[in-house]
């Protein structure tokens, strides 16, 4: 009967409770002639009716459990840096049939929730190497969103459009909120490395989760044999990969050499006074190894550290008179401006990180101001409260974010710029193009970052924002991953954790806006809008049906005489 289960939609006993008392040992009956009769009936209906479903109470919740942990750990396996994305689509299917197996609203949400968290909590495991305790609340609050939507799926016909709208806005959600959003481990990323990549191009990272969603459905009415079902979703899927292929790419202007330096050290260290003059001097040291000429030289994040104003000469740190100096002649010495990462001290409180241009003749050129910040670790919402419980665990200073767009005039063209945590966001990498960036640049820093499924989904993302937005992506860090990747989503060239190295490519400065530029989130969100209300609609029609039908043969029984000829009594 477990099996059945799996493979059916089972009645939610919170709706007509009424009529289920009416029907009584009656509707057992029905249930049981129809689960005999489970594989014998016409499958071409759009989803299985509720009467061919075995009792509730029938149901082991194990296997569902079991279902439900599995699904989750395949849409984790089909993150970076694991990769297998095709397991994507089964772990939404596996979904699927555990909502469909799962009777009441309560078991829906919470065999969901566990599916999320079997997602959610291995594929960002890092996080408790800086906070366990922040770690354990984002990660149950996250899961929460996608139970939820488990939660609120109907039974019968409206259950996949409403999980597959559902999940989209789940998405959106984690982009956005809390503290401007915290868009890891995401179903976008899934399919970084798939054929499917170029769907991004049409309507961003949240179509490719609908699509995601789209596949999973289909796949899982194709095991149920549910052949309108899957035949519907098949169509659906190619129309999305059509666009992909046809959409508007942009143009080549003209082509720049860059060389992009990764001065290599130890990964998961944390930020030491004494270790800024050594970080510098090793991308110094890097980047005085070039020995072709070059267009641009891009350096990652904040690996110029100055010391605190007022500081004393004695005191350890990186004096900023130096580092200047040392840069402005390095521009000379390569004849090529050098963009270089900052994170400098402005006052006891507060910090700005920042990426500038030291010209080829040493002037100091446009400057861009980090914009998006890391929760908690630039910016510590609550400082007050927390300073009171975690105390000197917390950065001293807050970030002071920028305002202006994410583009830097140079002497080779007009960059786009996405700093570090900022490459996640699709609206900041739309930013840059829509203000004429040519090439995207991604200065980032992950040496603090335990394991490398940071670094890995960074580079996921920065393959996400090359798609969407017809333009190059440079990434840099100091320890890893550095790269270089082309509109299409192709990694050229990598660096390795710790490495030292320098990439060396030519790349393209481009043109022209994507679907995705032109249209942002749009398509996904009235997708998703279409499919919950579209779902919830075909269920309330399901349940009046239902009703209509059930009192029509109440009536009919109340007019049948006894044998006496007298009128049956309901």
């Amino acid at each position: 009967m477990a099996r059945d289960n799996l493979d059916t939609d089972v009645p939610d006993t919170h709706a007509h409770d009424g009529d289920a008392s009416n029907r009584g040992a009656n509707s057992r009956g029905a249930n049981d002639a129809g689960d005999a009769d489970l594989h014998h009936r016409d499958t071409t209906t759009a989803d299985p009716t509720v009467a061919d479903a075995a009792p509730a109470s029938e149901v082991s919740p194990w296997p569902i459990r079991l279902l439900a942990i599995a699904s989750g750990v395949a849409l984790m396996m089909s993150l970076p840096p694991w990769g297998w994305w095709p397991l994507a689509f089964a772990g939404i299917a596996g979904i699927d049939r555990v909502v469909a197996a799962s009777a009441r609203r309560g078991q829906r949400l919470r065999h969901t929730w566990l599916a999320a968290a079997a997602w959610l909590f291995p594929s960002t495991i890092w996080m408790f190497d800086f906070t366990a305790p922040g770690y354990v609340v984002a990660m149950v609050v996250f899961s929460a969103l996608y139970g939820i939507v488990g939660g609120l799926a109907p039974q019968g016909r409206g259950r996949r459009p409403v999980l597959a709208g559902g999940f989209v806005f789940a998405e959106l959600i984690r982009a956005s909120w809390p503290f401007g959003g915290v868009p890891i481990s995401t179903m976008a990323m899934m399919l970084s490395s798939s054929p499917l990549l170029p769907i991004a191009r049409v309507g961003g990272p949240f179509l490719l989760a609908f699509t995601i969603m789209t596949i999973g459905l289909t796949l899982s009415a194709a095991v149920g044999r549910q052949t309108r079902t899957a035949i519907l979703g098949v169509a659906g899927a190619l129309i999305l990969i059509l666009l992909g292929l046809v959409g508007p790419r942009g143009e080549t202007i003209d082509t720049l050499d860059v060389a992009v330096v990764q001065g290599g050290g130890p990964q998961r260290t944390r930020a030491s006074a004494s270790q800024e003059p050594i970080v510098f001097a090793r991308h110094l040291e890097a980047s005085q190894t070039i020995s072709t000429p070059v267009d641009l030289v891009l350096w990652p994040e904040n690996v110029v550290n100055p010391k605190a104003p007022g500081a004393s000469e004695n005191a350890a740190g990186l004096d900023k008179d130096f580092a200047q100096t040392e840069l402005e002649q390095l521009a000379r010495d390569l004849d090529a401006p050098i963009l270089p990462g900052w994170f400098e001290k402005v006052s006891d409180t507060n910090t700005i990180n920042y990426t500038n241009i030291i010209n080829p003749d040493g002037s100091t050129g446009d400057r861009y101001d980090k914009v998006r910040l890391v929760p908690f670790g630039e910016v510590i919402p609550f400082r007050p409260l927390l300073e009171s419980i975690a105390g000197d665990a917390l950065p001293a200073r807050d970030v002071i974010p920028g305002t202006e767009p994410a583009v830097l005039d140079t002497p080779v063209g007009t960059l786009g710029i996405s700093i570090s945590w900022e490459i996640f966001f699709a609206n900041r990498a739309r930013d840059a193009v829509g203000n004429g960036g040519e090439v995207l640049i991604n200065p980032t820093n992950g040496s603090s970052y335990w394991l490398t499924i940071v670094q890995s989904q960074q580079i996921a993302s920065s393959k996400l924002r090359a798609m969407e937005t017809g333009r190059w992506v440079l990434q840099a860090a100091p320890t890893g991953f550095s790269a270089v990747i082309t509109p299409e989503g192709k990694v050229v060239d990598r660096t390795g954790v710790s490495e030292t190295r320098v990439l060396t490519e030519t790349i393209e400065r481009r043109r022209g806006l994507t679907w995705a530029n032109r249209v942002g989130n749009w398509p996904a969100v009235l997708l998703a809008l279409a499919g919950i209300v579209g779902g919830l609609a075909a269920s309330e029609r399901r349940a009046t049906r239902t009703t209509g039908t059930d009192r029509t043969a109440a009536a009919s029984k109340a007019e049948v005489p006894d044998r006496e000829g007298r009128p049956a009594v309901p």
